[in-house]
């Protein structure tokens, strides 16, 4: 199985493919003085279950740190992965 994670700027979401299908998406939209607002994050239903949200926002947050950004993480999934992952702690603003 091949994963890919890529920011998809047209659908303002960083999304997952895997084997090169669509398996599920966070959104990440511009909010103020340059913060990336999370509000939701989903994995399709047939891809539930591999632990492909962990990858995506892991990725998804990796590529913001290498941007110099912060994030609001609205998302309940996003919340709880920071908290559950403390070196992505510095990212919240």
């Amino acid at each position: 199985m091949s994963t890919e994670v890529a920011f998809n700027g047209a659908q303002h979401r960083y999304e997952i493919h895997v084997d090169g299908t669509l398996a599920g998406f966070t959104e990440a939209r511009e909010g103020e003085d340059g913060v990336l607002v999370f509000p939701h994050t989903i994995i399709l239903d047939a891809f539930e279950g591999q632990g492909l949200g962990k990858v995506l926002v892991g990725r998804a947050l990796d590529d913001v740190r290498a941007q110099g950004r912060t994030i609001d993480p609205q998302c309940p999934y996003v919340r709880g992965f920071v908290e559950r992952n403390r070196e992505y702690g510095d990212l919240v603003a």
